[in-house]
């Protein structure tokens, strides 16, 4: 009978341990300022006086003692007492991201994505065929080629012979080389809203989904504001929003010469932004209008969507706002890429990269 069996609860092994309870608060916390150790500590501390985080037995002292013992905070150098997170603390603050945004993930074999080609690829199939000289024994269907066997020769004298084998039908895979462009204008910390720190998750959760089962594939992470630059995927915890206009050009004409370097035919942009484009450079001075939808700016970055789209770069946009006139520049930039947006809210955000993310991976963009 198909049913569902309830039994007591049994707390898992870190059910109740007051390091780890401290620990994930902890890491929310170091991921709003930026990976500053005492100020998040600090934070932790106020919280502590006012919800009882910890109790006689296990205090703030033992917590800080234990964050040191285990390996997840280090003294910047010998000169410098001051501490800051280890690479332990990074791939923890990334897996930490991936399991709140993309929790319901399943896992799936590393580095493949399936195309529409079937033949002697990598993933097999639940479609079967005869085999043919040159197909891989791994994608053999052993019961169904032994059942062959029995129904054509009988039990009594029973043999296998080439006839009877049948293998798996398999997709050939694809690889995607993927930039992640990241707005840090000061418009993603304006009027009191934080918009960068659910970014920064968001793109944490990104880069260990992709490295992790997607082994095979390359991620490169930019930063915009009035230029725009490469990080390194371990200093997505420490970005910061800076006193920057928003030159989405110059992120655009980066994201392109990476993606040109690649040799894989599978390219494409992810770009959270707040806002519209307001910052051009023109030699060493820079070209800026905050107010309304300036035609110069604009129609540069509607040329560079067009031009994305000659070269087969489709542009996902995750636009962090839903006034009219945003949602109007977005349209027209993701008609002129023939891309897609999104117009999500904060909380919805890793929720939308993910299905994008997905949908291109099985169509083999």
């Amino acid at each position: 009978m198909i049913g569902w069996r309830f039994e007591n609860y049994v707390p898992g092994p870190t059910d109740g341990d007051p390091f780890e309870r401290l620990l994930k608060i902890f890491q929310e916390l170091l991921v709003h300022t930026s990976g500053e150790v005492t100020e998040a500590l600090s934070w932790l501390t106020q919280l502590d006086k006012e919800y009882n985080l910890t109790d006689d037995n296990y205090g703030m002292a033992d917590f800080i003692q234990d964050l040191i013992d285990k390996g997840y905070i280090r003294q910047q150098d010998a000169d410098n007492p001051k501490f800051v997170p280890s690479a332990k603390m990074e791939l923890a603050l990334r897996k930490k991201a991936l399991q709140d945004i993309f929790g319901d993930i399943k896992k799936t074999k590393r580095g493949n994505h399936d195309t529409r080609y079937g033949g002697g690829g990598d993933e097999p199939t639940s479609e079967l065929r005869p085999y043919e000289f040159g197909d891989k024994l791994d994608n053999l269907a052993v019961s169904e080629s032994l059942r062959n066997a029995q129904i054509n020769h009988g039990i009594d004298e029973f043999k296998l012979t080439g006839e009877d084998l049948e293998v798996r039908e398999t997709h050939y895979q694809s690889q995607t080389s993927t930039v992640l462009m990241i707005d840090i204008s000061h418009s993603m910390i304006l009027y009191g809203e934080d918009r960068i720190t659910p970014a920064k998750k968001v793109a944490m959760a990104l880069s260990e989904y992709i490295t992790t089962r997607f082994a095979k594939d390359t991620l490169d992470i930019i930063v915009f504001g009035n230029d725009a630059w490469p990080i390194e995927i371990k200093d997505l915890p420490y970005l910061q929003v800076g006193p920057y206009h928003t030159n989405t050009v110059a992120g655009l004409e980066l994201a392109m010469d990476i993606l040109r370097k690649r040799r894989n035919p599978n390219k494409q942009i992810f770009m959270i932004t707040d806002g519209k484009p307001t910052c051009l450079k023109k030699g060493k001075k820079y070209y800026k209008n905050s107010f309304g939808l300036d035609r110069k700016i604009v129609n540069r970055t509607l040329n560079l969507a067009t031009r994305c789209r000659k070269m087969s770069i489709p542009i996902t946009t995750f636009m962090i706002a839903q006034d009219p006139y945003l949602v109007s520049f977005v349209d027209q930039f993701t008609q002129a890429n023939n891309g897609k947006a999104f117009y999500s809210s904060l909380q919805g955000l890793g929720e939308f990269i993910f299905r994008d993310y997905k949908n291109n991976k099985m169509r083999g963009r």
